[in-house]
């Protein structure tokens, strides 16, 4: 009986952990208040999100592509060659 609480207990411990993890995956890392999202910059295939032209992040076709946005520092986008807070 003892082990099988144990086992419950563990069990339960594991599957708490496991959906943590699972729910913090759900926001991206990179996604934090100082943070911006910079259109314009990225490499192809290194896009953060969706674009008009792409499903999906990781999706865009081309460098610096007008619609695809990464995120960086904020204050940053700006200073970057084709760098634009909005969306082309």
């Amino acid at each position: 009986m003892k082990d099988t609480l144990k086992s419950k207990s563990t069990l339960a411990v594991a599957t708490a952990m496991a959906f943590a993890i699972g729910a913090a995956s759900l926001v991206p890392a990179a996604q934090a208040a100082d943070n911006e999202k910079c259109y314009g910059v990225a490499k192809a295939g290194k896009n953060d999100c969706q674009t008009a032209k792409s499903s999906c992040a990781g999706t865009s076709k081309v460098d610096g592509q007008k619609d695809a946005w990464v995120y960086v520092p904020a204050g940053t986008c700006e200073k970057l060659v084709g760098g634009s807070l909005e969306s082309m």
